[in-house]
């Protein structure tokens, strides 16, 4: 028996849900974005900029990760930095691919309000993939998808592939994006957390594209959600949260695809996933302001060069264990010199061994901090 989609249902694409079912999660939803923006406002310029650097810098990584890309952090860190004009510790290396994946969150973001277009969604596209090409396969860049193949999301080894869901044929890409981008750019009476929900679901149902849906998908997400803050500054990641759950991610993806215009499951596990990425957010700026308190005290006492970069590293989420190799390499120094400079850390209290290791120790910041 041939799988019926929801596109294909009576009704596409009106969908509906059961308000009863979602209140008291939008309710605590928007409380926590309240109380986020609270805090946000209590703190200064140097503070939200870092707050933001490090939800774009995560949104970017994961939306990316989820789809099997991976990207070096600190050259996306290093890219957001110098598009707004921030300073960063360790520089990554020069990529135009990054910087133009990095330009494609900040035109989502900081212009949110503006109408969503076509061209504004072929210009996302093109600069996911600049070469025009996904890994050996050339696809089409900058235009709805094309040909009379099914578009079809599939897993498994070639020859015993299961298909998860099929897309609406390219014949009616131009009639479904119509739909889709007048509802996008009309106002309504509709949350906007359950339409930034809602647009994440219908955008990915149509698949629009050859390839790069989900990473588009998760970005229209961001611009849904900054115009639901009022504000164009990220401050929290989505995409980070989805990717910590993306087997869950895809199975309700496919469910609903599976089902009928009733979505009340989906929004229910985007609500969900979207509180504990405001959790997540709270955790960062908590950090951020002990990273804060911690240089109030040790500015004076800390003034090596070296010993700042580190340490400002392992506040920001150190990748993996600090060990005196590493330490050699990110600061360019030598061994000796390396470690010198963590021992005198220790002996003032700012970094500890960690227990075993041997002659590979490893370091931290020590939990009292």
């Amino acid at each position: 028996m041939r799988q019926i989609y929801i596109w294909q249902k009576e009704g596409w694409p009106n969908f509906r849900w059961d308000s009863a079912v979602l209140m008291d999660k939008l309710a605590r939803v928007r409380n926590l974005q309240g109380q986020f923006t609270g805090v946000l406002e209590m703190l200064g310029f140097d503070m939200r900029s870092a707050a933001s650097l490090e939800a774009l810098t995560a949104d970017i990584t994961k939306s990316s990760e989820i789809e099997g890309v991976i990207l070096d952090t600190h050259s996306v860190r290093s890219s957001i930095a110098k598009h707004l004009g921030l300073p960063v510790d360790l520089k990554g290396q020069e990529s135009h691919y990054i910087d133009g994946i990095v330009q494609v969150m900040l035109d989502a973001t900081h212009n949110a309000n503006e109408k969503l277009t076509p061209e504004r969604l072929f210009g996302w596209h093109a600069a996911l993939f600049p070469s025009g090409y996904n890994g050996l396969y050339k696809i089409s860049i900058g235009q709805w998808r094309e040909g009379e193949e099914p578009m079809q999301v599939v897993s498994g080894a070639w020859g015993k592939q299961k298909v998860h869901y099929e897309a609406p044929p390219s014949s009616a890409m131009e009639s479904e994006m119509r739909q889709f981008l007048d509802w996008i750019n009309s106002d309504g009476e509709i949350d906007p957390v359950i339409k930034a929900a809602i647009a994440h679901l219908w955008f990915v149902a149509i698949h629009p594209f050859d390839d790069g849906n989900g990473r588009i998908t998760r970005t229209i997400t961001d611009m849904m959600l900054a115009r639901a803050d009022g504000m164009p500054q990220r401050f929290y990641s989505m995409s980070a949260r989805i990717c910590r759950r993306k087997n869950e991610y895809y199975e309700i993806l496919e469910k609903t695809q599976r089902g009928d215009m009733d979505i009340t499951p989906w929004l229910d596990w985007f609500l969900d996933t979207l509180m504990a990425a405001l959790t997540d957010a709270q955790e960062t700026v908590n950090r951020i302001i002990q990273k804060s308190k911690f240089w109030e005290e040790y500015r004076g006492v800390i003034t090596n060069v070296r010993q700042i970069k580190i340490i400002n590293l392992l506040w920001d989420g150190f990748d993996g264990k600090l060990t005196s190799s590493k330490y050699a390499k990110i600061t360019k120094c030598s061994a000796d010199t390396a470690l010198n400079d963590i021992n005198d850390l220790i002996s003032k209290g700012v970094l500890i061994r960690n227990p075993g290791g041997g002659r590979s120790a490893s370091y931290s910041l020590p939990p009292t901090l």
